[in-house]
């Protein structure tokens, strides 16, 4: 793991597969993840791809090794931290990726500088506003987390986070939950339920797009990862069989699939 002081906050991330000096650079694969977790869910895809890409995994700011900011912390700022950190690595253009809370900062960030993004992935996730009973739900549970920690909800949403049967990716995730920093994780709720709608900027993308989803996902279902391959103009639907919301982690080997083929896609990109 690396750090970065960017924007008056501690950036922990994983940078893995750079080519060396003599060796032409290789595309730059930058992944996020996802509330309430850390960018340990992405060892399955670095170790997958770190042979024939530059990947990028950060801890967004108040998870993992990177600093907690009590209050709100709002999908801006997590764009302006991984614009930060691609400028301290000197990486000007990439394919971005990120699964639910994570995918809603992609659509984020290719509304703040569509023009650094050779490609999006967007998982498990979906692009519109929150309601105001949403919004609501997202302020009461980070007043939950602030005053009782993580174990509870950690519990609550154990299986639907992962299908239970898919114990052993069960249990990796809620170490993972566990882990979270309560502060951290409340100030991103708090921001999460005023993000914006991201629905008409999806019909404007111009790169290649892949939405993927795990079959049993109630939290993103099928059908609002439908609505969004509909709505982008370049993308390619990957359901994932025998996984529920983070499929990267329970069926690596089909998100991995996917993922390749969408890179394939995606091209060399620039570094």
């Amino acid at each position: 793991m690396a750090t970065a002081q960017l924007n008056g906050v501690t950036i922990g991330y994983d940078d893995t597969g750079a080519a060396d000096a003599s060796s032409a650079p290789r595309p730059v694969l930058v992944l996020l993840h996802g509330h309430p977790f850390d960018r340990s869910m992405w060892a399955a895809q670095r170790e997958a791809f770190a042979a024939t890409h530059r990947v990028v995994t950060p801890d967004l700011r108040g998870y993992g090794a990177s600093s907690v900011v009590p209050g709100t912390t709002d999908f801006a700022t997590f764009a302006e931290d991984l614009a930060g950190l691609m400028d301290h690595l000197g990486v000007e253009r990439f394919a971005l990726g990120g699964l639910s809370m994570g995918g809603q900062i992609v659509m984020e960030c290719y509304r703040l500088f569509p023009e650094r993004l050779t490609g999006l992935l967007l998982a498990d996730t979906f692009p519109a506003a929150e309601t105001p009973e949403g919004k609501a739900g997202r302020n009461a549970l980070a007043d939950r987390l602030l005053a009782e920690g993580m174990q509870g909800y950690a519990d609550e949403v154990r299986d639907k986070m992962v299908a239970p049967y898919n114990k052993e990716a069960s249990a990796q995730v809620h170490r993972m939950m566990l882990a979270a920093p309560p502060e951290g994780a409340a100030a991103a709720l708090r921001g999460r339920a005023e993000r914006p709608d991201y629905r008409a900027l999806l019909t404007r993308v111009s790169v290649p797009a892949l939405v993927v989803v795990g079959r049993d996902d109630t939290y993103t279902p099928v059908a609002d990862a439908q609505a969004m391959h509909a709505a982008l103009p370049d993308s390619t639907l990957s359901v994932i069989e025998s996984a529920a919301h983070l499929p990267n982690v329970e069926r690596p080997a089909e998100f991995n699939a996917a993922l390749r083929n969408w890179l394939t896609r995606v091209g060399a990109g620039g570094a």
